[in-house]
């Protein structure tokens, strides 16, 4: 074993029970340990990391339908602490949400109840989590009732719709992450859009004479123009999907809106062989999924595989956790909360208000 001393270095350090430790402390015991309680530990190492820098801006991909399982406040809660610069959701994500501050509830279940009847009672089965169908048309109707409230021909991005819908709903009291990253100028995407309550109330607009247009390469061009008004970038990703997919894209192909293929202002610039593309990969990425890569689809896609891409660098800051957001995600946020003791600055994107908003301002609108 003499050649391989320097593998040897660092013991696994068994953890011991004790009585009120912090959720931080024994996360960092468990960057001791193996398996995936090492790799959430080293995850929240990561994230600070990340939130600490000054340089990086914090693009958060959030995946599947989480706000029924009680996760959406959190998200709320690393907006509110500027803890993400960019939110690139589902469409779930950022309209379920609107469930709970409307006065209804989702509620605890079980995955053996008899589904026909469960159909037939109107309720709709989230794995163990029931909602109302009442409750899911109302909100629904209310989406509707705001895109009732736009202008018709005009092509909005989904970032433009979702600012605006924000301010709709902030002046209605209704608190949502829609809402909270309107107050604090924090841009949403949602790419998958129509594949969501969106889509739907898009119909019942339609029912009605209005035609919401949504286009999608005028949110592609939005989201890839901020590279040129940030430094360095970090990832979140909560789950895989479109967002991961969109958000890693950022790093790989955001030159191509120059015609030289390099972007003004950056340094970090990578090339390779054979082509003149220039890349800009994440500095610090964070995955907490249950999707495995030997599959070959983005959503487990390790981030050694994306290095190939240029999406990633083999000297960054980068973990993927094979978890259950649902355990994850409230973990490693409660030990954030323990470990960030200042204010991170707000990013100044150059997204801060929409094409619309600035009409009215013109008073072109």
């Amino acid at each position: 074993m003499k050649n391989n001393d320097s593998i040897l270095e660092q013991k696994v350090k068994s953890i011991e029970v004790k009585a009120g430790k912090s959720v931080s402390r024994l996360l960092s015991e468990m960057e001791n340990t193996g398996f995936q309680g090492r790799k959430l530990a080293e995850s929240v190492s990561v994230l600070e990391k990340m939130i600490k820098d000054p340089a990086v801006t914090i693009l958060f991909g959030f995946s599947a339908s989480l706000a029924v399982a009680g996760q959406w406040k959190i998200v709320k809660w690393l907006i509110e602490n500027n803890f993400v610069d960019v939110l690139v959701s589902t469409g779930a994500n950022i309209s379920e949400d609107l469930i709970e501050d409307m006065g209804y509830s989702y509620y605890k279940g079980s995955d053996k109840l008899d589904a026909s009847k469960l159909f037939d009672k109107g309720f709709n089965r989230y794995y163990d989590i029931l909602g109302k169908e009442s409750d899911y048309i109302e909100m629904t109707e209310m989406i509707s009732d705001f895109i009732l409230s736009l202008t018709e021909n005009y092509n909005y991005s989904s970032r433009e719709l979702l600012f605006q819908f924000g301010l709709w709903l902030e002046d209605k009291e209704i608190e949502s992450l829609t809402t909270t990253a309107a107050k604090h100028n924090v841009p949403v995407f949602c790419p998958g859009i129509a594949d969501s309550p969106y889509g739907d109330a898009a119909l019942i607009a339609k029912s009605k004479g209005f035609t919401l247009s949504i286009d999608a390469m005028k949110d592609y061009i939005e989201f890839m123009s901020l590279a040129e008004h940030v430094d360095e970038t970090g990832i979140i990703y909560i789950g895989g999907g479109v967002p991961k997919d969109f958000i890693q894209l950022f790093a790989a192909t955001n030159n191509l809106l120059y015609e030289n293929r390099i972007i003004p202002n950056k340094e970090n610039i990578r090339s390779r062989q054979g082509t003149d593309e220039t890349y800009y990969p994440h500095k610090y990425a964070v995955q907490i999924t249950t999707d495995s890569p030997q599959w070959g689809g983005l959503s487990g896609c390790t981030f050694e595989e994306e290095i190939s891409w240029g999406k990633e660098t083999a000297e960054g800051n980068f973990v993927q956790c094979y978890c259950d957001a649902t355990i994850g995600l409230p973990i490693i946020s409660h030990a954030l909360a323990e470990r960030i003791n200042f204010q991170r600055a707000e990013k100044e994107l150059s997204l801060k208000y929409s094409d619309i908003e600035q009409l009215k301002n013109n008073g072109d609108y």
